[in-house]
C-alpha cells in the first residue's frame, strides 16, 4: 500500500464555469482601432494642410506628439473598456504603433495628390509600391535611417499600454 498523497491546494472550479470576469477586450481593442484610425487620418490632413511651412524639426515634433496621442487615446480606451485583460493591452499598443505609421505614410500620397496630381499616386503605387514606408524609415538629410520614425512607434506603443495598464487596474479595483 502507498501512502496518502495530500490534494492540490487549491480547489479547481468545476468544468465549463468561467470566472466573474468585467470588461469586453475585443470590444476594446475594436474601440482602439477605430479611434486610431481617426486620430491617424486627422494627423494625415494636418500635414497636408501644413508641409509647406514645416521645417524638419517641427515635423518630427508634430510625429512624435501625434505617436503620444494616439497611444494615450488608445490605451486610456482600452483600458477602460477591457480593464485588466493583458491581450487588450497588448493589442492596444500594436494599434497604437501601427496609427502612428499609418499616419505619416497616408500623409505622403496625400501631398503627391496635392502637389503634382492624383495620377501621380497611382504611378508611384504602381512602380515604387513601398515608397511611403521607405519615406517614413529614411532620413530626409543625411540618407541614413530616422531615428526618429522608430521612436514614435516606442512612443505609441509604451503610452498605450501604460495608460491601459493604470486605467484598468483602477478600474478594476472600485
Amino acid at each position: 500500500m502507498y501512502p496518502m498523497q495530500p490534494g492540490p491546494p487549491f480547489q479547481a472550479p468545476p468544468f465549463g464555469q468561467q470566472p466573474n470576469a468585467s470588461g469586453h477586450p475585443v470590444g476594446a481593442v475594436l474601440l482602439g482601432f477605430f479611434v486610431s484610425v481617426v486620430v491617424s487620418l486627422l494627423y494625415s490632413g494636418l500635414v497636408l494642410a501644413t508641409y509647406k511651412d514645416l521645417s524638419l524639426t517641427a515635423a518630427n515634433t508634430l510625429y512624435l506628439a501625434h505617436a503620444l496621442l494616439n497611444g494615450v487615446i488608445v490605451g486610456a480606451l482600452v483600458g477602460s473598456v477591457a480593464h485588466r485583460s493583458n491581450g487588450a493591452q497588448i493589442g492596444g499598443a500594436v494599434i497604437a504603433a501601427l496609427g502612428a505609421f499609418f499616419g505619416y505614410a497616408n500623409a505622403l500620397p496625400l501631398i503627391i495628390a496635392e502637389s503634382q496630381s492624383p495620377t501621380a499616386v497611382w504611378d508611384m503605387f504602381e512602380y515604387e509600391p513601398f515608397f511611403p514606408a521607405k519615406a517614413w524609415w529614411n532620413d530626409q538629410t543625411g540618407g541614413g535611417v530616422d531615428w526618429f520614425s522608430p521612436l514614435g512607434l516606442v512612443v505609441a506603443a509604451a503610452a498605450a499600454w501604460g495608460l491601459a495598464y493604470v486605467v484598468g487596474n483602477k478600474r478594476r479595483q472600485v
